[in-house]
């Protein structure tokens, strides 16, 4: 038979399935009225599991998985319409639409901002990108900035999430977990190293190099090439330069940015020694309370969820149902549970489109329990 042929069979099942799911969807529809009027709960996990069951069997061995797969898929149609029939606004969404009606409409230019490091930092040089006219307090520590957001010492706090080349900062998403915050901005910074030392110090002189952990990770193939030189991690690039402008000595160094060069009076023995040229690191503007400003068109939400066979797939076939980009992913154990894990998200969509408020609405159903971090834009 020639492919022509195939393909004209292939059109005509396709025309049945498209006719057939429009009349699966009306029922779908007429059941989740009953649902609701009956104060019935959307998601009923033992009809679920039952109905795959019989699919697979139905299909025989050979198509079994696939017949699965798509009725999984079928099944988030199904209760994604519902919902969206029901025209169901939570308490969230009413907080968010809150926030939205009451936060300025323009970005603050100055405020108490809270730092991890000292003056020289990269997160100082992304406070003053994101604003205008900054009062920064500095932290010895990434707990530090979430305590000061969360006593309401300083307005907003900055900090790393994820590099291009050296990936998530780990130790911010665990903090994530146990605290409560906003993220209202993002910025992502252009990160240029400096291998920084005393005057009088030479690149054969130098036996110690201090940075911060990231820091090494986005040099290492600069540092895999020295002879007899221990690195050491401190807490920030920028610690590392003042720690090596104070010991005065000529055999150690520090990577940092090149503001620490003039601000410990420092000099260059190597510039732009990352491993990538587009090396960037994104931060995140965070503040105690929820704020939303006009143009937000990026969200990002925490979720735990069931330690089961297809529990994420659910999640993100919800969101592929609703045409929304998830454009990052990461998983981090919860501390004192035993194989759970929470999982954040951040989603490429608008605080004024339909499919957000859908999801938002919906986020309850998708999971044991969620938390939402925010909308915000990003500073560019």
């Amino acid at each position: 038979m020639e492919l022509k042929e195939l393909r004209a069979q292939i059109d005509e099942i396709d025309q049945e399935l498209v006719t057939l799911f429009g009349k699966r969807m009306e029922i779908c529809a007429a059941i989740g009225d009953y649902k609701v009027a009956n104060n019935m709960p959307v998601f009923v996990p033992a009809r679920e599991r039952e109905k795959l069951l019989d699919v697979a069997q139905q299909a025989g061995p050979e198509m079994a998985n696939y017949t699965r797969v798509l009725y999984s898929m079928l099944f988030e149609l199904s209760r994604s319409y519902q919902s969206k029939r029901t025209d169901k606004r939570t308490e969230l969404y009413q907080q968010i639409t809150h926030a939205i009606e009451t936060t300025p409409k323009l970005f603050p230019q100055d405020a108490m901002v809270a730092c991890q490091g000292v003056e020289g930092a990269y997160a100082q040089i992304a406070c003053e990108k994101i604003f205008h006219d900054p009062f920064i307090m500095y932290f010895k520590n990434f707990e530090g900035v979430f305590s000061a957001i969360e006593q309401g010492l300083c307005k907003y706090g900055i900090l790393p999430i994820e590099n291009s080349t050296a990936g998530s900062v780990k130790k911010v998403y665990d903090l994530m977990i146990k605290h409560k915050f906003s993220i209202v901005r993002t910025f992502r910074l252009k990160i240029d190293h400096y291998l920084l030392a005393n005057h009088g110090a030479t690149m054969d002189s130098i036996k110690e190099i201090y940075s911060h952990e990231q820091a090494i990770n986005q040099c290492s193939e600069f540092l895999a090439k020295l002879n007899g030189v221990t690195i050491i991690p401190v807490e920030n690039t920028a610690v590392a330069a003042e720690m090596v402008a104070k010991s005065g000595r000529t055999d150690v160094a520090a990577i940092s940015s090149r503001s620490c060069m003039e601000l410990y009076n420092l000099d260059c023995l190597d510039a732009n020694i990352q491993d990538k040229g587009n090396n960037r690191t994104r931060f995140i503007c965070i503040s105690k309370d929820l704020e939303i400003y006009p143009g937000s068109d990026k969200t990002s939400i925490m979720m735990i969820l069931n330690h089961k066979p297809g529990a994420l797939y659910r999640v993100l076939a919800r969101m592929y149902v609703l045409g929304i980009n998830v454009t990052k992913l990461e998983s981090r154990p919860i501390p004192d549970r035993d194989f759970e894990f929470m999982f954040y998200f951040d989603l490429d969509t608008s605080i004024y489109s339909e499919e957000f408020v859908q999801l938002i609405c919906e986020l309850d159903e998708l999971c044991d329990e969620f938390k939402y971090l925010g909308s915000y834009s990003e500073v560019v």
